[in-house]
């Protein structure tokens, strides 16, 4: 990897649950050592007002977050692409590191059935981490 620092996408259809809060868990987690970038193939017009609340249960505000059109330049421009059930809508580069993490969609659910899915996210994004930053 380059010595500047990598860019991650989060991928999911409507950029408003699982691919929100995996950015949100990533710049808690990495700081400023990651460009994190999110963005939904077809956005919903919020953030999943279950993902906000979870999410702030662990101390993490992902209210100032907006669900973003995914750009074919935003995938180009980054270095991991992390899917979430966009299927075919997710375009595809090579070259670039993919991975499609299965999670349950958070949309229609409440805050109790949000809470499995937010820390898996952040176990997957634990062990991200490890794999773009290797102890040295």
């Amino acid at each position: 990897m380059s010595d500047t620092k990598p860019t991650v996408l989060f991928v999911c259809v409507h950029n408003a649950g699982r691919s929100q809060m995996a950015a949100g868990w990533l710049r808690h987690l990495a700081g400023d050592k990651v460009e994190v970038r999110s963005a939904g193939s077809e956005p919903a017009d919020q953030i999943n007002p279950a993902a906000v609340e979870a999410m702030k249960e662990v101390g993490i505000d992902i209210t100032d977050q907006t669900p973003t059109k995914l750009t074919w330049d935003a995938a180009k421009e980054s270095d991991a692409i992390i899917t979430m059930g966009c299927g075919d809508a997710c375009p595809v580069f090579p070259g670039k590191r993919y991975e499609d993490w299965k999670l349950e969609d958070p949309a229609g659910k409440g805050v109790d059935a949000v809470r499995p899915i937010r820390d898996e996210i952040k176990a997957r994004i634990e062990v991200l981490l490890g794999d773009l930053f290797p102890a040295s």
